[in-house]
């Protein structure tokens, strides 16, 4: 029994040997008439004898295009189906976000007027626009003097941006010591459950003292981890008697025992280059993009091109014999037609004569 995926390929087999035999029959009969059509030397220009051999491809491309995309599953655009394309095991981006009361200091960004909260939402925003979301389900975990789990695998957006940038998800917690560790040790308690290296870890802080030891451990699910740093690590603001920068040697340190990367955010975004070397979305070629569903569309546009131009070509390019009278000079020399010799006559008309 024929398999549905090989009658693309019958239905171009049969269009191939189909179309090779008209062609031979085709040729057969203008071998008979190839003086009248290409003039006394009965061929044709050089590039149109290869006008069947195309013919005969055009018909095979078409035809298996064609079948492709009748057997292809419809594809069904419409505003907001995105997040319904992907239908294959979801991958996961868990934020562990920094929401004590330093992260709310203006001196972040290029221009030093913002504040490290909206500086992250910055970051992270432009995080999203570079990745496939729709393959993609998203947690935040929130840590100050503690931690906790804000949302966990949504696949709306909207609410991600809203607690980034307007939820004052430090009152959620006692006033004291920002935690770093607490907020790993949560998302590693989030994450332990997920598929093996389908996890993306993205924590965005201004720094924190971490104790030399007591690390916690990533679970398999982790495939990489970005350690993002907000606020002017030179400056600085005063918050709480104390002097608050960006601890950029600490976010490096931490970066590196959990064999991640580090990004200073104050001034730029996060690296196209980083961000698809996290994920595992390298970028790819435009060849390797396209799917089979491209590849026959191609077929169909390049098959029928082909055989609605061949014939313009043909009859204006096909050969250089041009069949019938034409003037070869001026008045009163001879001019050739296709039933001999004209003479000029007296009144210097021309005049046919028959050919003896």
């Amino acid at each position: 029994m024929v398999a549905l995926d090989d009658l693309p390929l019958l239905a171009a087999s049969a269009a191939l040997l189909l179309a090779a035999l008209a062609e031979w029959l085709h040729t057969r009969r203008v071998r008979h008439v190839a003086t009248l059509a290409f003039g006394p030397s009965g061929r044709p220009a050089g590039w149109a004898r290869g006008a069947p051999a195309a013919r005969v491809l055009a018909f095979a491309a078409l035809a298996w295009g064609l079948s492709t995309l009748f057997l292809a599953e419809p594809r069904r655009y419409s505003i907001g189906a995105g997040e319904g394309a992907f239908s294959g095991d979801p991958k996961h981006i868990l934020v562990v976000l920094d929401v004590s009361p330093s992260m709310h200091l203006v001196d972040a960004g290029p221009s030093k007027k913002e504040s490290r909260t909206q500086r992250a939402r910055e970051l992270m925003e432009s995080f999203f626009e570079r990745i496939p979301l729709e393959e993609y389900r998203v947690s935040v975990v929130a840590f100050y003097n503690g931690a906790k789990a804000v949302v966990i695998d949504t696949k709306d957006f909207e609410v991600v941006r809203n607690i980034l940038g307007d939820l004052p998800l430090n009152f959620a917690f006692k006033s004291g010591k920002t935690k770093l560790f607490d907020g790993l040790t949560e998302a590693a308690k989030v994450a332990k459950d997920w598929n093996p290296r389908s996890t993306t870890v993205v924590i965005v802080s201004d720094g924190d003292t971490v104790p030399a030891t007591g690390m916690p451990q990533m679970p398999d699910s982790v495939r990489s981890v970005i350690v993002c740093g907000v606020g002017d690590p030179q400056v600085g603001k005063f918050i709480d008697g104390r002097h608050s920068r960006q601890d950029v040697p600490m976010l490096k340190q931490i970066a590196a025992r959990l064999h991640g990367s580090f990004h200073n955010g104050n001034d730029k975004q996060l690296a196209s280059s980083l961000i698809a070397d996290a994920t595992g979305n390298e970028e790819e070629g435009v060849f390797e993009k396209l799917t089979r569903r491209e590849y026959a569309l191609i077929a169909c546009a390049l098959g029928s091109l082909a055989l609605a131009g061949l014939p313009f070509l043909l009859h204006f390019l096909g050969t250089r014999w041009r069949p019938g009278s034409r003037r070869r000079g001026a008045k009163g020399q001879v001019a050739e037609g296709i039933h001999g010799p004209r003479r000029p006559s007296a009144d210097g008309e021309v005049a046919w004569k028959p050919a003896p």
